[in-house]
């Protein structure tokens, strides 16, 4: 008599493989695609990481609550421990779209995350505001009001002067940071109108005088015309786009009254490091 072969646990064997092959891809695509534990909204200001000094998040949660009783834009300052391995992009999306900042109508939150141990920071635009809180000015934001004192390790202040320029920006008071963030003349570019106008007055008084001489025939030269190469650089107008990539999120939640308005976010905005 043969003895039977063992096919392993009698559970297992009950599944044909097809199944248990279908099973395993589902968990491990769960995992793959599991999202980061965020945070929840428990007010305007989430300082997760504990950078920010009491005195200075009482006066944020005050400059954002007057920002959203008048104008009804929800800015809201995220500081997180960790981005758990992933891009600030992803990470701040997903935050934004997890706590639905703004109004659904009008999608019109703004998030400022900031993760320390990364030394990563980024300012995520709603849908409707892309158009007055560009990617350009807020790259103008991070780079020059936040990160220097970010570096200096004053993580407060930085917070403070970057929800500053927010305001301002959305304010409508946005001059100086459209100044800074377009390409500044350098002085080569100033003096070349100059040299291209006296460069015309010099060829005009040539031809003025190679026609007035007396004796002189017509003649006439071989070849194509004459090109006149100009120095580069230096301009009279500049332009650019900006855009980006939307997709599905969550839902989120709040406390204390205070709760997105289910707002959304296509991927708007800048990061930025120091």
């Amino acid at each position: 008599m043969r003895a039977e072969r063992s096919n392993g646990p009698a559970g297992l064997h009950a599944f044909p493989p097809r199944i248990l092959l279908a099973a395993v891809f589902i968990l491990l695509t769960a995992f793959a695609f599991a999202a980061p534990a965020y945070p929840e909204l428990t007010g305007r200001v989430v300082d997760q990481a504990n950078v920010v000094p009491e005195a200075e998040r009482a006066t944020l949660q005050k400059k954002l609550k007057d920002l959203e009783d008048k104008s009804g834009i929800q800015l809201v300052v995220a500081t997180i421990r960790s981005l758990e391995g992933g891009d600030i992009e992803t990470y701040a999306n997903g935050l934004f779209r997890y706590w639905k900042l703004g109004e659904a109508k009008k999608n019109n939150g703004i998030l400022f995350l900031v993760a320390p141990s990364e030394r990563k920071m980024r300012i995520e635009v709603g849908y409707g505001l892309e158009g007055t809180l560009t990617d350009a000015l807020s790259k103008i934001i991070l780079a020059t009001a936040v990160a220097p004192k970010f570096k200096a390790g004053d993580y407060g202040a930085g917070i403070e002067r970057g929800v500053d320029g927010i305001i301002e920006v959305l304010s409508g008071d946005a001059a100086e940071w459209v100044k800074k963030a377009r390409p500044q003349p350098t002085p080569f570019d100033e003096i070349v109108p100059f040299i291209i106008f006296a460069l015309f007055i010099f060829i005009f008084i040539m031809m003025a005088r190679s026609a007035g001489r007396p004796g002189q025939g017509r003649r006439y030269r071989r070849g194509g015309p004459t090109v006149i190469f100009l120095p580069p650089g230096g301009g009279w107008g500049d332009g650019g786009s900006f855009g980006g990539s939307s997709w599905d999120g969550g839902g989120g939640g709040g406390f204390d009254g205070f709760s997105g308005g289910g707002g959304d976010s296509g991927g708007g905005g800048a990061s930025g490091d120091w």
